[in-house]
């Protein structure tokens, strides 16, 4: 690529790589966590490629949706005289399916529009309209896009019972009495909305237990959660005994999906009524949904008859975590992930544990970014209760696997300290369990091994460093950071194929680890392996299209590589810029010089030139082989008459001197394609 005289800022190419060594070796400098290369802003010590994440973590949980079952009619005309209070026979996910089907109703979408301003020079070319959108409110949408009738309650002559808490009743906002775009029906939901706030009042200034209970049931009713909630806390508080207002809460904290508070209000109702049968079936939900199979069966079957569609969920929940467990055991861990999806979908959608059982055959996998995310999925959940904090999980306490897997997948990924922290916490729930302090002690030394290495680098004591990486490595052979670490010491040390050997093991581990492909690609450049180089900086260049020193160290592999396969190569420049030429005499120096120049001829206030402008920035980086030129036609019209240019943008292709190819208000695709074409 060539430039107008005077212009000092392009090096040929043996100073190009020499400039890009040189930097190279003075950049190996340890930061304050970290030996890394301060050319690429990579952030954290372990910087995967921007790729797409993978949404495994969410879809096993979105495709299990909630448990939702039958109550058993017999069960609820058993208890309906002794708990007057309770609920009876409507599912949890009938009070809000109506308004479930209104709020489904797509919102009209937005008229196109296009972009308008006289331009100083007529554009062609066609403009560019967003995409109509619809619109749906949050709220109780069924995800399989069909909403359901609601059910009729088994016992019409009471309407002040809740059911038995196995059903969806979702979360979010509920749409009262609404749709969009219906002008008709918002009267009518705000009227709706008017009464129900009127209704509260009422309750919370009545003085009458079962007043205000049957108010918090028509709420509950109504999916208003938060405000039957209130009314049932203070029924509660004027009758403390009332194991049908404890459950009834139980009901409303579901609905809020605050599930770990619905299982002690549940507890409440049965230590207050141990033969409630309602309370019992509400349970045997929870825990089901938590994972927690042994607890669920023990409550299902104290429910005097036993919901016949919960005990056949349980027991397909009860089969995935035995496969589960056994594929666990012998290292299976696509089984395990397998299992423990089916699992999720059959049921315990809200079981942190398996959740992190995800993670866990994620990260054996070798999935670090999947793992990270599932990490991040985790259901919220507080200290379990009593009835099943010592139950156990793959063999040690439920509530210590979470932090157990978390405390792994941080250290992969570099985050030392956070890692510390979990394992420290999965120590303090199950001391005694052997894996957990196995995962503890190497957590530690792995961290403290990393720390001593990176202080050591910062000293410039690389031998001693790359002992002390070793080291950590000792206690966790798959840890791609200490791998990458270490393989800046050996780059710095002139170690170069041990450098790339430490590259391919982080990159084994992590495969789109940036910093592993920076430094491999930077050692196989000292020892002049260019395709090798070239493959590696063309896959960052993919990640990182904005980075000036990634696409300049990629030209410069890409000439050693054209020059050593003797092929001849007339523009050693990199551009890395749209360079502006004004006036006749620069202009035919710029094109005439060797090479290939794309010439942008444009308007700055046209606004299809500003829409392709970036783009046109984007491809100097991404094609730097090319010399990229750009002629304001409204400051060079001699110039623009001279090459017959009446409309903008236009777009010229010179190659030595001689055009070779004309565009005219061309798509981003036509262009790429065109500009590709005369790139390396």
């Amino acid at each position: 690529m060539s430039h107008s005289e005077g212009n000092p800022k392009k090096p040929s190419q043996q100073l190009g790589l020499d400039a890009l060594a040189d930097r190279f070796n003075s950049s190996l400098s340890c930061e304050t966590n970290k030996p890394d290369f301060k050319e690429l802003d990579l952030g954290s010590p372990v910087s995967p490629l921007r790729t797409h994440v993978s949404k495994a973590a969410s879809s096993s949980s979105s495709s299990s949706g909630s448990v939702s079952g039958k109550t058993n009619a017999n069960a609820v005309a058993k208890r309906s005289d002794s708990h007057s209070g309770e609920l009876s026979g409507s599912s949890e996910g009938s009070p809000t399916a109506a308004e479930s089907a209104r709020s489904a109703r797509p919102r009209p979408g937005h008229a196109r529009s296009n972009s308008g301003g006289a331009p100083l020079i007529y554009s062609g070319g066609s403009s560019v309209s967003s995409p109509t959108t619809n619109l749906l409110p949050s709220g109780n949408i069924c995800p399989s896009g069909k909403i359901g009738k609601p059910m009729a309650s088994r016992n019409p002559s009471r309407n002040d019972v809740l059911g038995s808490g196995t059903g969806n009743y979702g979360h979010g906002s509920i749409m009262r009495g609404k749709t969009m775009g219906d002008a008709s029906t918002s009267v009518t939901g705000n009227i709706q909305s008017a009464g129900a706030t009127v209704m509260v009042k009422k309750g919370m200034t009545s003085t009458d237990p079962e007043e205000v209970k049957r108010i918090g049931n028509e709420q509950y009713k109504r999916g208003n959660f938060a405000e039957a909630l209130g009314l049932y806390d203070r029924a509660i508080a004027m009758s403390p005994d009332n194991a049908a207002c404890r459950s009834n809460r139980a009901a409303a904290l579901i609905g809020l999906r605050r599930l770990t508070e619905a299982v002690r209000e549940c507890e409440e109702a049965l230590r207050l009524d141990p033969a409630f049968a309602r309370a019992h079936q509400r349970l045997a939900s929870l825990h089901l949904r938590l994972g927690q199979v042994e607890n669920a069966r023990k409550h299902l079957f104290s429910a005097q008859i036993p919901d016949t569609s919960e005990l056949q969920k349980l027991q397909i929940v009860e089969k995935h975590l035995s496969r589960c467990t056994d594929a666990r055991k012998i290292g299976d861990w696509k089984s395990v992930l397998r299992e423990g999806d089916a699992a999720i979908a059959a049921g315990a959608d809200s079981s942190p544990q398996l959740f992190a059982s995800r993670a866990e055959a994620l990260l054996k996998l070798h999935q670090l970014v999947e793992a990270d995310s599932t990490v991040s999925s985790f259901p919220k959940f507080e200290a379990s209760p009593p009835s099943y904090s010592q139950s156990k999980f793959f063999g040690m306490l439920g509530d210590s696997y979470p932090f157990f897997v978390k405390a792994q997948v941080e250290m992969a990924l570099g985050r030392f300290e956070v890692a510390v922290a979990a394992a420290e916490k999965a120590g303090q729930i199950d001391p005694l369990n052997i894996e957990v302090v196995t995962v503890l002690n190497s957590v530690r030394l792995v961290a403290r091994a990393r720390a001593q290495g990176n202080d050591l680098f910062n000293s410039g004591k690389l031998f001693e460093a790359c002992m002390a990486y070793g080291e950590g490595l000792k206690y966790d052979p798959s840890n791609p950071v200490l791998y990458c670490n270490r393989a800046a010491c050996r780059y710095k040390l002139g170690q170069w194929e041990r450098s790339i050997e430490d590259c391919n093991e982080a990159l084994r581990i992590q495969p789109n680890y940036t910093k592993a492909l920076l430094r491999r690609a930077a050692s196989n450049d000292k020892l002049e392996r260019w395709a090798d180089s070239v493959r590696d900086y063309e896959v960052l260049r993919k990640e990182l299209p904005r980075d000036k020193e990634v696409a300049e160290a990629l030209f410069h592999a890409q000439v050693a590589l054209k020059k050593s396969r003797g092929e001849e190569v007339y523009n050693l420049k990199f551009g890395g810029e749209v360079e502006e030429i004004s006036g006749m005499d620069p202009f035919m120096a710029a094109i005439s010089s060797p090479g290939v120049s794309v010439v942008h001829f444009m308007v700055p206030s046209n606004p299809q030139c500003e829409h392709i402008s970036p783009f046109v920035d984007m491809l100097c980086l991404k094609y730097p082989s090319l010399n990229f030129l750009k002629v304001n036609v409204d400051k060079n019209l001699t110039l623009a008459n001279a090459e017959n240019v009446r409309i903008v943008p236009t777009f010229k292709i010179y190659k030595n001197g001689t055009r070779a190819k004309e565009m005219i208000c061309p798509s981003q695709q036509v262009l790429e394609h065109s500009v590709r074409h005369y790139s390396f």
